[in-house]
């Protein structure tokens, strides 16, 4: 095995826990304790009802978005890259896991987040984690806005309490499929539905300490047990009528009263209860929506830690973040737990809870197995409608529209085109092809701003005051040769029609920091071109990386024909010494 590689893999233990390991070097109180202790129990009740309305969303039961907060919460807290960044289910995955559950089941989806977790892995230990951070804001506002209203559709039919005819299998035909069923419309699922909308609007004026999607929900659930006893007529879809498990061969409604247990994610079964087999004809058919999920999640993961840095004034290590994240979905569907990635929001509340540590995110994931252990029979009384209508506001918050209108206003022409292709196929098509599209143009844009930056100029900048002599050419290159700027910056160079008098072209590359393997090309074929037109080139003011590529590209000096300077003023001096007395300067590198 290569020796880089095998640094990469020894370095992985030192990259873990980097933000555990960085605040408890910095001490650690009984004070900070009691602080984490109070921030991780506020954000594990707002995780709660979160965890069980994402699972529901995803298409599977609510116990397996609360396993999810439990295993990744603790997972990636104690081995992660940042303070106080809180992981768990989000509405961004409810996108990209919905439609595996309807393929494959709840054992597919298991199976992708497992692959996505060694994805993750594999781009943190290639220290990937800046590069995910450099992904174009149009491209994920993109993202972000189609989730949003896809989200919001998705809602609506527990909002309404509609009896969907057939299982739709896109964005539109969802539509067509819920104007189907308009005549199972509930006005009761709709009542309860807007009352929780309205509390969720008012409570937090009202009342600061309590967060307000648990109280909403509670007096939702109350309201709904309330009436189902005293108004006649009166019924609502609940966790309880609509999930069941068995538990010591007992049938419990809702969720089973158990911390996560360890199992088999493939034994879980496949669509509509068929069994699942674990073969490469299955891993193949998950690995673009695992690819998906790990694309995703750390975009998304990475983006809040930038925010809860701002927040808390920390500092975070991306690639530590990637491990950790990858950990974390790798372990969580051996535990019946779904894709998890860091959580914007409850990363915020977290930190304005007054957290100081990761020890707050594993509290809080405590936290949360303490109450499904001991309130699932409570759990069951809470209302759809009222999750549909708390997973609304999460998507009002999400579509950010006017930042979406305003990047169309102001934005270049590219950005807004990219912008409007990345929401588009997210609502209209699926992630899969959203994120996949998105990294290509993400590519995309990356070559073109690399191209705008990169340029060759003809005896110009810096080199407009020198006293050029006849046959003596100077071009200067300005910006990193990469893929996507090298061609264009080369193409510049033409070949000087060849004469009598010898011909000295110079290239300084003195503003070129890096070349990449392309540039190595484009540079190659230049050379090519100019020394077969007979003419004497000279490389000169090389930065150590162009020096280090061009070296073990084997350009070394030829006489008459190619030379090396490590300036400007010695490539001058070989190339009016060219010019006087052809082939009479010494061959080698010059040393001025």
């Amino acid at each position: 095995m290569p020796r880089r590689y095998l640094d990469a893999l020894t370095a992985v233990p030192s990259t873990l826990a980097y933000g555990l390991r960085t605040r408890l070097k910095a001490g650690y109180s009984v004070a900070d304790f009691r602080a984490d202790l109070m921030a991780g129990l506020v954000v594990g009740v707002v995780a709660l009802p979160l965890s069980m309305a994402l699972a529901i969303a995803s298409g599977v039961a609510p116990q397996y978005g609360l396993y999810t907060a439990i295993v990744a919460g603790v997972v990636c807290a104690l081995l992660g890259g940042t303070c106080c960044q809180v992981t768990g289910p989000t509405a961004a995955f409810v996108v990209v896991l919905a439609p595996i559950v309807g393929k494959f089941g709840l054992g597919g989806l298991l199976i992708a987040g497992a692959l996505a977790g060694l994805l993750l892995i594999g781009m943190g230990a290639a220290k990937l984690g800046r590069l995910i951070q450099y992904i174009p804001h149009p491209v994920t506002t993109g993202f972000t806005a189609g989730i949003a209203i896809v989200l919001a559709t998705l809602q609506l039919k527990d909002f309404l309490g509609l009896q969907l005819v057939r299982a739709p299998e896109s964005y539109l035909d969802r539509w067509q499929v819920m104007w189907q069923s308009r005549a199972s419309l509930s006005v009761w699922e709709i009542a309860v539905g807007v009352l929780t909308l309205v509390l969720l609007a008012v409570l937090p004026r009202l009342i600061k300490r309590i967060p307000a999607p648990l109280l909403a929900l509670v007096l939702a659930g109350v309201a709904a047990a309330v009436a189902a006893r005293y108004v006649p007529g009166f019924h609502v879809a609940t966790i309880g009528s609509r999930f069941h498990s068995v538990v010591g061969g007992r049938e419990v409604a809702g969720i089973p009263p158990l911390p996560p247990l360890p199992l088999l994610p493939w034994r879980m079964g496949g669509a509509g209860g068929q069994p699942l087999h674990l073969d490469f004809a299955t891993v193949q058919a998950l690995l673009s929506a695992a690819f998906a999920i790990a694309m995703l999640g750390a975009i998304e993961s990475l983006l809040a830690a930038v925010v809860s840095d701002g927040m808390a004034g920390t500092k975070h290590d991306p690639n530590s973040e990637l491990l950790a994240l990858g950990l974390g979905n790798l372990l969580c569907p051996f535990f019946g737990g779904i894709a998890a990635t860091g959580a914007l929001a409850r990363t915020a509340t977290n930190i304005r809870a007054g957290a100081r540590s990761p020890i707050a995110s594993t509290l809080h994931a405590l936290f949360v197995l303490a109450c499904t252990v001991a309130l699932a029979p409570l759990v069951g009384y809470l209302p759809m409608a009222a999750l549909a209508a708390l997973l609304l506001m999460v998507a009002r918050n999400m579509a950010e529209a006017r930042h979406f209108l305003h990047i169309l206003r102001v934005a270049p022409r590219s950005d807004a085109i990219v912008l409007i292709t990345c929401f588009s196929l997210t609502v209209l098509f699926d992630m899969v092809l959203a994120v996949s599209v998105g990294v290509v143009l993400a590519a995309l844009l990356f070559m073109r701003r690399m191209a705008e930056l990169t340029h060759t100029r003809l005896d110009a900048g810096t080199m407009a005051k020198l006293d050029l002599p006849a046959g003596v050419r100077l071009y200067e290159v300005a910006g990193p040769l990469f893929f996507g700027a090298a061609e264009r910056a080369m193409g510049v160079i033409d070949v000087v029609p060849t004469g009598r008098e010898p011909q000295a072209i110079i290239l300084y590359l003195g503003q070129v920091p890096a070349i990449d393997a392309t540039g190595l090309v484009a540079l190659e074929s230049v050379l090519a071109r100019l020394k077969k037109s007979g003419h004497k080139v000279i490389l000169a003011g090389l930065n150590p990386q162009p020096a280090q590529v061009i070296a073990r590209a084997g350009l070394t000096p030829e006489r008459g024909r190619f030379a090396i300077a490590p300036d400007l003023d010695s490539a001058l001096s070989l190339a009016i010494l060219h010019v006087a007395r052809p082939g009479a300067e010494v061959s080698g590198r010059a040393t001025a």
